[in-house]
């Protein structure tokens, strides 16, 4: 008899709308359940232990909600359940997924966040069949790790490896995987696997849920205007790259747009400045190439959420930096795509 921590944080799938407004509902996560039994009655012999650490719209997520979601996880016994679900808002999924995916990289149980694209109350949401993927996942593949289950529009159920998933597409309620290399389908009750891992290409690292708080995302755009910004509060910035792995080095429009004096202004202030997502190749744009010899670290073959998440916990469990460095090209989740 299949056990299952099912755990609520709010999101979509745990909201109601009410005179065109959407807002978390506490009572929603058991809507959740109702729908299920109702439509699938043949699994109500399941049992599910509920805890409900956090109720909030996931655009309004911290980085200590992880921290808060993770010990409500831990202060179960994890061993005696078959399977953990999640419930959680679209919009930070990646982040969350990462999150999870990267902390919870030793468990020896399947671990799925399910989201919904509308509340349960809409008929065309997918919360209840990304839901039915999860508990399907729990009770046939059995697979240790941590994923997403996910429906998109006019498609089957996809799942995803937590930390290769991508954010959803914009003005979208669709979700890929990095690469578009999602790892199996769902259909008619059976898995399909569409992306084969190599379990030998991991190496777990036992962490603590430390997330650092003072690493600065910073995403590029023409016309971006470095000097905008105060770094007397940042200890790490990542800087994400336009899809061929770029950002601007130029100084024709001045230092203040030009990434290349950016990274010289970040050494002046002891910042180290990280770049990604980028694909590690023989050949590299000449602009890439000039970031990297001003001393801009690149975490390559990885999301930027993922890479973005992994700074965080490395800053957040070590002090030495050549430490930290060889933790984030070391594969621990799958997150590093080959």
């Amino acid at each position: 008899m299949p056990n299952i921590l099912l755990v609520f944080t709010g999101g979509t799938i745990g909201s109601t709308t009410l005179n065109g407004n959407i807002n978390t509902s506490k009572t929603q996560g058991f809507k959740l359940l109702e729908l299920y039994k109702k439509k699938f009655p043949d699994n109500k012999y399941l049992q599910f232990k509920i805890v409900q650490p956090l109720q909030l719209l996931s655009e309004n997520l911290f980085p200590t909600a992880w921290e808060q979601l993770i010990q409500a996880i831990e202060a179960e016994n994890i061993a005696q359940y078959d399977g953990i679900i999640v419930t959680h808002g679209t919009d930070t999924l990646a982040f969350t997924a990462a999150a999870l995916g990267l902390y919870f990289n030793t468990i020896q149980i399947p671990l799925l966040l399910v989201s919904s694209d509308y509340p349960l109350d809409t008929p065309y949401a997918n919360g209840l069949a990304n839901f039915n993927c999860a508990i399907e996942f729990i009770k046939q593949r059995k697979q240790a790790g941590v994923f997403v289950p996910y429906k998109n529009s006019n498609a089957e159920v996809t799942v995803h490896i937590a930390t290769r998933l991508s954010s959803c597409l914009q003005l979208s309620g669709d979700f890929i995987s990095v690469q578009s290399k999602a790892y199996l389908q769902f259909q008619h009750n059976t898995f399909q696997q569409l992306y084969s891992l190599n379990l030998l290409s991991c190496k777990p690292t036992p962490l603590l849920p430390y997330f650092s708080n003072k690493i600065l995302l910073i995403k590029p755009y023409p016309g971006l205007d470095y000097s905008l910004f105060q770094l007397d509060k940042v200890d790490i910035i990542i800087h994400d790259l336009y899809h061929s792995g770029t950002a601007c080095a130029s100084l024709d429009w001045g230092e203040n747009y030009s990434l290349s004096a950016f990274i010289k202004r970040c050494k002046q202030c002891n910042i180290s400045l990280y770049m990604a997502p980028a694909i590690k190749s023989f050949s590299v744009y000449d602009s890439s190439r000039t970031l990297q010899n001003l001393g801009a670290k690149v975490i390559w073959n990885m999301s930027l959420e993922s890479a973005y998440v992994k700074l965080m916990l490395g800053y957040g469990n070590f002090n030495d930096a050549d430490f930290i460095d060889q933790f984030l090209s070391t594969n621990i989740a799958f997150e590093y795509i080959e």
